[in-house]
C-alpha cells in the first residue's frame, strides 16, 4: 500500500506504484509515473512526462521535471527519466529534453544530485555518478558511469565527461574530460588521472600503471594529439581502460578536449 499524506496533490492520470511515500504538499502531476518504493519528502514537486524508477528518494523543495531553461522550448511533451535508487537532495532541479536535443534527459541507477544540483535539459547522465552541492549540468552535457562533479562546479553545454572522471570543487568545465581523468580549475585543465577514485573502486595496480603511463603518452609534447592517440592505441590495444580513453578521444564532439596546463608529463 502507498502512503499519500492529506495535503499532497496527486493529479489524474498519474501512475503510482507499489509501496510509494508521498509527504506533506508534495506535489505529483498528472503525466507522472513512480516506481515502486520511492519517497517523496515534503515539498516536492514532480511534473511533465517525467519517470522515477523504483526506490528512488526526493528530498525537500528539489523540482524535477519542470519546463526546461531553454527560450526554444515550446511546451512540447519532453521527457525526463530517472533509474532505480537515485537519490535526489534539497532544492536539486532536473529538467526534461527538448526537440533539438532528442526529446529526453536521463539520469541512470544508484546516482546521488546533492542539494542545489542541476541537471539541464538532454543531458544524459550515467549510473552511480555524483552532483557534489551546486554542481550543475548546462544542457546537452554527457556524463558517464562513476563520474564525480564537485561542489560549485559548472559544467558546459555540450560537454563529455568520461567515466570514473573527477570534477574538481568550483570548476568551470568548458572541455570534454576523457574518461578516470581529474580536472580542476577556473577553466578546467587536467590535473592528472582520477588515482583515489580507481583504488577505491578497486582496479588493480597494473591497470593503474598501464592508465598512468598512456596519459604521459598522450599529453606529451611530442607530435600532434591524433598521432599520439593512434600509438597509444596500438601500445594498450589489450588494455581496456586505456582503450576506453582511446575511444573517447576519436569519438565526434563539439568540444575539446580538456589538457593539462604544466608539465604535460605529469600524471
Amino acid at each position: 500500500m502507498s502512503k499519500v499524506h492529506p495535503t499532497a496533490v496527486v493529479e489524474d492520470g498519474a501512475q503510482i506504484g507499489q509501496d510509494v511515500e508521498i509527504g506533506p504538499y508534495s506535489v505529483v502531476g498528472p503525466n507522472v509515473v513512480l516506481g515502486d518504493g520511492v519517497k517523496l519528502h515534503s515539498h516536492v514537486a514532480v511534473a511533465g512526462h517525467t519517470t522515477l524508477g523504483d526506490q528512488c528518494e526526493v528530498y525537500p523543495f528539489a523540482s524535477v521535471g519542470h519546463a526546461p531553461q531553454d527560450l526554444k522550448f515550446k511546451g512540447e511533451n519532453s521527457r525526463l527519466i530517472v533509474g532505480k535508487r537515485t537519490k535526489i537532495r534539497e532544492g536539486a532541479t532536473l529538467n526534461p529534453g527538448t526537440e533539438g536535443g532528442g526529446m529526453e534527459t536521463t539520469i541512470g541507477d544508484d546516482c546521488l544530485l546533492m542539494t542545489g544540483a542541476h541537471v539541464g535539459h538532454d543531458c544524459h547522465v550515467g549510473n552511480h555518478c555524483i552532483l557534489v552541492n551546486n554542481g550543475t549540468l548546462a544542457g546537452h552535457v554527457v556524463v558517464e558511469d562513476f563520474a564525480i562533479v564537485g561542489g560549485l562546479s559548472a559544467v558546459h553545454q555540450f560537454v563529455r565527461i568520461g567515466k570514473h572522471a573527477m570534477i574538481g570543487g568550483m570548476t568551470g568545465v568548458e572541455s570534454d574530460v576523457i574518461p578516470y581523468g581529474s580536472v580542476i580549475g577556473n577553466r578546467a585543465y587536467l590535473s592528472g588521472l582520477n588515482i583515489i577514485g580507481l583504488k577505491r573502486r578497486g582496479f588493480d595496480r597494473e591497470t593503474i600503471h598501464s592508465l598512468r603511463k598512456a596519459y604521459r603518452l598522450l599529453f606529451a609534447q611530442e607530435g600532434t594529439l591524433a598521432e599520439r592517440v593512434e600509438e597509444v592505441a596500438k601500445d594498450f590495444e589489450g588494455v581496456g581502460p586505456v582503450m576506453e580513453i582511446i575511444n573517447f578521444l576519436k569519438a565526434e564532439s563539439m568540444r575539446s578536449v580538456c589538457t593539462p596546463k604544466y608539465d604535460s608529463s605529469a600524471g
